[in-house]
């Protein structure tokens, strides 16, 4: 199960809204196959894993990181071909919440075969978070808050630079871990200060370019910016609590989405609507407090770098009190990654 995982996270980015598969044929105790599903549309982890087995796939084990799918879609159903191929045991890790695509535990029973479901569930679980999110709380996109700081949590200096807090190998695993999202977002000052472009450059090609989410507040992009200037080829979204209609007609122009929200909560659901199913946010701390506040974050993924950045340096999170440790929420460690010299730390909400 372990390597059916690692084989599953060869997806990311390729398979959204898919989940994350990663299959495994046994045959007396030795893998004779595996495979993962590699692309949406494209054949699914336990098909690649039998078509490997070939013959041998006769009287083994497969197993797989998500319950194989019950339906026909734009693959075979997988529990078909496990019964054809004469698979003997099935092993699990998570069942798959999607109800067009479910039951395929029970098809194979009914078929005579051995299926158990559970086996790292956690792991396989944390793994589709996203996927798991969607198909249990729809009406807001799943958001990750992404920071890279200082051992102090500092995400910049006191003059307010940030390139280069974190190391290469860390900034080309943000550009990975970009990939696999609908949006990427920040807040109105880390857009002005920054003037990032929140594009995907790595080894991974997304399937599709996330669409770059700037939470305005009442701050304002010039057309010199490097997202407004870039919104024809990138989809673009401004959000503020209001836009004037010359506002709104200028950016519509230049190709960007000016959409008008409330609060964090109201701008989430409209992302929503528009079929933005995750957004990673990346600044700045006023926004990430604000989120936190709201109870809105799912997962907080933090890269810290081992430099120190002193009192006068800018805090990751802003405007976000807790009344007392007893009151403070703990979180969940969901992973730890070196990347250099840096760590990657990912945190969920219980």
């Amino acid at each position: 199960m372990r390597r059916a995982l690692d084989l599953a996270v060869r997806g990311w980015g390729r398979v959204d809204p898919n989940p994350l598969v990663g299959a495994v044929i046994l045959a007396q105790g030795e893998p004779v196959g595996e495979g993962y599903h590699a692309e949406f549309g494209g054949p699914h982890a336990e098909a690649v894993a039998l078509a490997a087995a070939g013959e041998r796939a006769r009287g083994a084990t497969l197993v797989t990181t998500v319950e194989p799918c019950a339906a026909v879609g734009k693959q075979p159903a997988c529990a078909a071909a496990i019964i054809a191929a004469g698979i003997r045991r099935v092993v699990v890790a998570m069942p798959d919440p999607n109800p067009a695509m479910a039951g395929g535990g029970d098809r194979l029973r009914a078929a005579g075969i051995e299926v158990e479901i559970g086996l790292a569930r956690e792991e396989a679980e944390r793994q589709n978070a996203g996927f798991l999110h969607r198909h249990a709380r729809p009406g807001r996109p799943w958001v990750v808050v992404k920071l890279a700081t200082s051992l102090d949590h500092r995400i910049a200096d006191g003059a307010g630079h940030s390139r280069w807090i974190s190391g290469e190998e860390a900034r080309d695993w943000v550009h990975w871990f970009r990939a696999g999202f609908d949006a990427i977002g920040v807040g109105g000052r880390t857009a002005q200060i920054d003037d990032p472009s929140l594009t995907v450059r790595g080894v991974t090609e997304p399937r599709r370019t996330p669409t770059r989410v700037v939470f305005l507040g009442h701050r304002r992009l010039g057309p010199e910016a490097a997202l407004i200037r870039t919104a024809r080829d990138v989809p673009t979204i401004l959000i503020a609590p209001e836009f004037t209609a010359s506002e709104a007609a200028a950016l519509t122009e230049r190709g960007v989405e000016a959409v008008s929200a409330a609060t964090l909560a109201d701008a989430l659901a409209l992302l929503d609507a528009r079929g933005i199913g995750s957004i990673v946010i990346e600044g700045g701390g006023r926004l990430t407090g604000a989120l936190l506040a709201a109870g809105l974050v799912d997962r907080l993924a933090w890269i810290v770098s081992p430099v120190w950045l002193g009192d006068h340096g800018i805090p990751a999170v802003r405007g976000f009190e807790v009344g007392s440790l007893l009151q403070a929420e703990r979180w969940v460690v969901a992973e730890r990654r070196p990347l250099g010299q840096d760590t990657a730390l990912l945190f969920d909400r219980r």
